[in-house]
């Protein structure tokens, strides 16, 4: 059996009587009008903080006593949350609703957010929604964050739409060619999204959600027959691009993600080879390195340049290996670890790309 709550009025009435002292006496003790003091004790005035100081020199308590009855008091008396708040709370905790509203993943104008999630991951009720259930293969093989999940079925969701031929690992092996010529100009990466779409990619680009870091990813339609690859373009970089790019295009060569889909935040650490790396990533790293700028070009260059490194000599080992200069200054950087130097070479490529891809974000839905 819960212990009733005692109000600041129960308090002081018993106090009066332990003393024998009156209403009246307390109020000329503290200086109060009489009424003042009958209007605590009945409870139809609150302590305030100047009242509890006064009360604690009559009866030799601490102030925060007093007023740690008044909010017993008033927590006791206060309404319970309506059970509408009560499951919005629970859900924000899962899912960033204010984001997928505001990007226009939910519709709240149905005044059924609980149903409305359940359309966005794919299920038939809420009941059956996924709780942080794939895998962030980057960081935890326990849990991905709510912000990475819904990105993902974002991602998923758009790509589960779009319409194109039949996937062939011949075509796109026979493009990689053709891709490689398009990295001498932060401009030609427009031509990206077409060139995996007659392979049978469907090539997503989804705006990470706020202090979701993620770049990539690689997931499976149709059964293992339809390979997605996914990206966020958080860094605006030409490097970036085509490492993250031909990263998750390893992952798609080797069939990575067919059972859970393959998350990749590179960045720092996580694009290099360490042995804390899974393998699967690890492979992917060093095929999206060599692709951007060969490893033996690569050491035999760092081996007669080491330790200074001119801006003429950068562009002219870009020009030799036909990539454009911030691919190679990109792959220098992570090789020295040092992300200060040729920074200015690090052009540009979002515009270019989301000219010609499937967007949702940067300003724009896609129409799912």
């Amino acid at each position: 059996m819960q212990s009733q709550t005692i109000t600041p009025g129960d308090y002081i009435r018993n106090e009066l009587e332990a003393r024998g002292w009156l209403q009246r006496d307390l109020a000329f003790a503290l200086g109060l009008p009489e009424q003042a003091v009958n209007a605590v004790v009945v409870g139809k005035r609150a302590i305030t903080a100047d009242l509890a100081k006064l009360l604690s020199l009559a009866f030799e308590k601490p102030a925060e006593f007093f007023l740690g009855l008044q909010n017993a008091k008033d927590l006791a008396q206060a309404k319970s949350p309506d059970a509408r708040v009560i499951r919005m709370v629970e859900l924000q905790k899962q899912y960033p609703l204010r984001e997928m509203i505001k990007r226009g993943w939910l519709d709240d104008s149905k005044n059924n957010l609980e149903a409305e999630l359940a359309k966005f991951y794919g299920v038939s009720a809420s009941e059956q929604l996924p709780h942080l259930s794939y895998a962030a293969k980057k960081t935890s093989y326990d849990a991905t964050t709510a912000l990475q999940l819904a990105w993902l079925f974002r991602v998923r969701q758009i790509a589960d739409q779009m319409v194109l031929p039949t996937y062939s690992e011949k075509k796109l092996r026979d493009s990689l060619p053709r891709l490689r010529a398009l990295m001498s100009a932060p401009e030609e990466t427009r031509h990206v999204p077409r060139l995996l779409s007659e392979c049978g990619i469907r090539f997503v680009i989804v705006e990470s959600l706020p202090s979701g870091k993620i770049d990539g990813v690689c997931l499976w339609l149709d059964n293992g027959k339809s390979p997605v690859v996914g990206m966020s373009l958080r860094f605006d970089r030409i490097d970036n691009f085509w490492f993250v790019l031909m990263h998750e295009l390893e992952h798609v060569f080797n069939k990575d993600g067919k059972v859970d889909a393959m998350i990749d935040e590179l960045d720092g650490e996580k694009a290099g080879v360490g042995a804390g790396l899974p393998e699967q990533e690890r492979l992917a790293n060093a095929a999206a390195a060599a692709f951007c700028v060969p490893p033996k070009e690569m050491d035999s260059w760092i081996a007669r340049k080491h330790p200074y490194y001119s801006e003429a000599d950068l562009i002219g080992f870009a020009h030799r290996i036909q990539v454009h200069p911030g691919i190679a200054a990109g792959q220098l950087r992570s090789r020295i670890n040092n992300y200060k130097i040729f920074t200015k070479h690090l052009a540009k490529i979002r515009a270019s790309v989301l000219s010609s891809a499937v967007v949702d974000g940067f300003g724009q839905i896609a129409p799912v």
